[in-house]
């Protein structure tokens, strides 16, 4: 395969990165590693592996450090705590030299063999190809379900047309990382990022497999922290949901003033029966309002966090890649 001329064409651009968030996954790294390099060194591209080292509490690091002793193509990147898988990718892709530039998970669900399909598709002139899911192998009932519930309400409620069934596994161009390095908020939707930066994009199904070892990094907290991250990030909709709540509770309040004003001009006695219905409105109405609050909490909380302008990551080690990277 030959890469597109449209690539950069720096001296020490290769033709492809393979950039790898990892958190906790000693145990699977030696196979990663393994069929990668096998992919990689079949299609003849000039590449390198990055895997990017997010705080992980096992011997991760030390494991990368191994793999990346004996080939030089692996590159590490130690960062100095958890800073979360989107800011894990982040770091990688700034990094990255390819003209294009693969992310995909490294607990083997998202299948190396699939590099050079994407990598093809690209040749036809697409900047971004996303593998979208057509099956999920290994995983809940209730994963699935919510997983579906979650791509199709977010594509509901933003204004970008974010695909659904479709994680963070993609191959994007050498001009859709640089624009979207560009793009710095810290409650990141890489995906969703993506999708807004714009250029030709297409999928490729495929069928994705169970985890290779290990447990899932994405518990149903955290999912419920990323889904709010995708929202809110993407739209303002829960915003004009609370607003629209608010105007549907002030007229039926209107309402029912009216109505008991007619109940008393009409004869009605002055102690109305019904105090619990009354005290389950008022309670409803009031959980009404901590909702909206809770909304507002939220789009304050991510100004709050864009604001103090920290760093998006800092990085203790790397190897095998230039003196350690501080992205502000």
């Amino acid at each position: 395969m030959n890469a597109p001329t449209s690539a950069a064409a720096d001296a020490s651009t290769l033709d492809l990165s393979v950039v790898l968030p990892i958190y906790n996954e000693e145990k699977g790294i030696g196979e990663l590693y393994q069929r990668l390099t096998e992919v990689l060194s079949a299609t003849g591209l000039s590449y390198q592996i990055i895997m990017v080292n997010d705080g992980s509490r096992d011997g991760s690091w030390r494991r990368i450090m191994e793999v990346g002793s004996t080939d030089r193509r692996v590159c590490g990147v130690n960062l100095s705590r958890n800073f979360g898988h989107q800011i894990a990718i982040t770091a990688g892709v700034e990094l990255s030299r390819g003209a294009a530039v693969v992310v995909m998970d490294s607990d083997l669900q998202d299948p190396p063999e699939l590099i050079p399909t994407l990598y093809a598709k690209h040749l036809e002139g697409f900047d971004v190809v996303y593998a979208q899911r057509r099956t999920r192998e290994g995983e809940t009932w209730f994963k699935e379900i919510t997983a579906k519930v979650f791509y199709r309400l977010i594509r509901r409620m933003t204004t970008i047309e974010i695909p659904v069934d479709t994680g963070d596994f993609r191959l994007m161009s050498r001009r859709v990382v640089n624009d979207l390095m560009k793009l710095q908020e810290h409650s990141r939707f890489v995906r969703g990022l993506v999708t807004w930066v714009g250029y030709n994009q297409t999928p490729v199904l495929y069928d994705r497999n169970k985890r290779y070892g290990g447990e899932t990094k994405y518990p149903l907290a955290r999912m419920m922290r990323f889904a709010l991250d995708g929202i809110t990030g993407f739209s303002s909709q829960p915003l004009r949901l609370a607003s629209h709540a608010g105007l549907v509770f002030a007229f039926a309040s209107l309402s029912l003033m009216a109505a008991l004003m007619l109940y008393k001009l009409g004869g009605g006695t002055a102690v109305i029966p019904g105090w619990t219905s009354l005290a389950v409105a008022v309670l409803f109405l009031g959980g009404v309002q901590l909702l909206a609050v809770g909304i507002l909490g939220e789009y304050v909380g991510r100004i709050y966090e864009e604001v103090k302008r920290r760093p998006l990551y800092l990085v203790r080690d790397t190897l095998n890649l230039p003196s350690p990277h501080r992205k502000e």
